[in-house]
């Protein structure tokens, strides 16, 4: 009797302690498997952020503009030698494309440097100047091909008063450039009236008062919604009778695709007769500017000058060199910064040292 009573005790412990054993396993296999989820997560999150930080970085060398790109082409590293021009004049195109020089100009850089370039025997030491030097001569000729008008110079020289109109999209600064260009006709002596023409634009009405009373030019004006040439002859009309030298027209921005709006402008030049006409447009706008300004000076029977706003902001510099090859209208001023005296004339050969790095 006490054998029977003892086996089947023994078997009821093993019996019980094989779930327990079983029980604790799973446990810890559960334990296990919850620790090490959340690492995996993240180390693929990490690994994929990092290629994704870099591309923005080789972004901003491309945005350097022709400097950098020239110095890292040229600096110290090519022989001038005829199996080398190929592969210099592929990267000087690829830099001026990305520095957005329009396909045309880019094309006749090429051709130009090639014909130098071959054959040409320089010092090993003199070899980056050389062709730094070729290059900056190309884009000199190429972006002063023909002289701006020179307000001041113009307007000393003509019958007053004298109309100017002011044209271009919007968003290009073309109020505030006006506000220079009256700066800089007032410290020459010259007496200025603003014709707020822009009757589309909510504020710039306000906005050419503004710089009205900063600058002490009166401003003629109309409520919003007139004929914006109604506004611009009753600006003339005033000059003649107060003895003022300079009309300066303001003009709603528009783009060059709207008919309607560019059938205004011709309506203003027409009947204004406006003796200097000016593009005012963004350097930053890249080869948009082209298209822009070629369909302005189409329509409009000519554009007398290109003043390019924003330079201070634009590291390529590619529409300076492209516009007045491409489109045979000059530019005339730039625009370096938001101060009334941030007005320059154009000059090819400074504006192009600074490009290439000379500056």
């Amino acid at each position: 009797m006490k054998k029977e009573s003892a086996t089947p005790n023994h078997e009821e412990k093993k019996v019980r302690a094989v779930p327990e054993e079983k029980v604790s396993e799973k446990k810890q296999e559960k334990k296990e498997e919850k620790k090490p989820e959340p690492k995996p997560e993240k180390k693929p999150e990490r690994t994929v952020q990092r290629p994704e930080i870099k591309e923005p970085e080789r972004k901003a060398e491309v945005k350097l503009g022709l400097a950098g790109h020239i110095k890292g082409l040229v600096f110290g590293e090519i022989e001038i030698q005829k199996s080398d021009v190929s592969d210099l004049l592929d990267g000087l195109e690829m830099d001026l494309l990305e520095s957005d020089v329009s396909y045309s100009v880019t094309e006749e850089i090429k051709q130009e440097m090639e014909k130098k370039l071959v054959g040409l025997k320089v010092k090993r030491g003199d070899v980056s100047k050389s062709v730094r030097n070729m290059i900056k001569s190309s884009l000199v000729r190429i972006s002063g091909e023909k002289e701006g008008a020179d307000i001041i110079d113009f307007v000393n020289k003509s019958e007053k008063p004298i109309p100017i109109m002011f044209l271009g999209v919007n968003g290009a600064g073309k109020t505030t450039t006006i506000a220079k260009v009256a700066k800089l006709l007032i410290d020459n002596g010259l007496k200025v009236v603003f014709s707020a023409s822009d009757t589309f634009r909510a504020a710039a009405i306000e906005q050419m008062e503004v710089h009205g009373n900063r600058l002490g030019v009166r401003v003629i004006k109309r409520p919003y919604g007139s004929d914006p040439t109604a506004v611009a002859f009753d600006a003339v009309n005033h000059s003649k009778a107060s003895g003022i030298d300079v009309v300066l027209i303001d003009t709603a921005g528009r783009q060059e695709t709207n008919q309607s709006l560019m059938t205004e402008l011709k309506k203003m030049v027409r009947v204004i007769q406006p003796k200097l006409k000016f593009y005012v447009g963004e350097s930053i706008a890249g080869s948009a500017i082209i298209d822009q300004v070629n369909e302005f000076n189409k329509e409009l029977g000519g554009i007398d000058g290109v003043i390019l706003t924003k330079l201070d902001c634009d590291a390529k510099g590619g529409a300076v060199i492209s516009i007045p090859h491409a489109t045979g209208v000059p530019i005339s001023y730039i625009g370096t910064g938001q101060g009334y005296s941030d007005l320059e004339r154009f000059d090819s050969e400074k504006i192009i040292g600074a490009i290439v790095g000379e500056n």
